[in-house]
């Protein structure tokens, strides 16, 4: 009697192995087939409502800022509160620090005071580039 446990015991182990392993997969399968099945249902959704004129409108004047002809739109560049503003950060090191002057106006100064800076010509070695009437034309 114990050799028809024991015989039974390891024919039946292996089948009750590979059937749960079976109903595992199985599970596995059909939690991804219901996720598949949500995904669908959201891009279906989201194709229905890019189908709606209204929605198109909504998302072109949202995103890219598009109006209607004879419309003013109005675009507000610093709306926080001075409490929520960024306040300036610390230096990351002694060596390197922001600059507190405005470099766009520094730039136009330096451009404009070196185009109206005085040249020095030096006149020793350097031919005339006017001619003299009574020379004789160079060959």
């Amino acid at each position: 009697m114990l050799g028809l446990v024991v015989l039974g015991t390891f024919v039946l182990v292996p089948t009750v192995g590979t059937y749960m392993d079976q109903r595992q997969q199985i599970q596995a399968l059909k939690s991804a087939v219901a996720l598949s099945q949500s995904e669908v249902a959201d891009l279906q959704s989201q194709r229905e409502r890019w189908s709606d004129p209204a929605y198109i409108t909504t998302q072109a004047r949202e995103r890219l800022y598009y109006t209607m002809p004879g419309e003013v739109v109005y675009l507000i560049d610093d709306d926080l509160p001075a409490s929520a503003a960024l306040q300036e950060q610390d230096d990351v090191s002694g060596d390197v620090s922001q600059t507190r002057t405005d470099w766009m106006s520094q730039f136009m100064r330096s451009l404009t005071s070196a185009g109206s800076a005085q040249v020095a010509v030096p006149t020793v070695g350097v031919p005339d580039p006017t001619p003299t009437p009574d020379a004789p034309p160079a060959p």
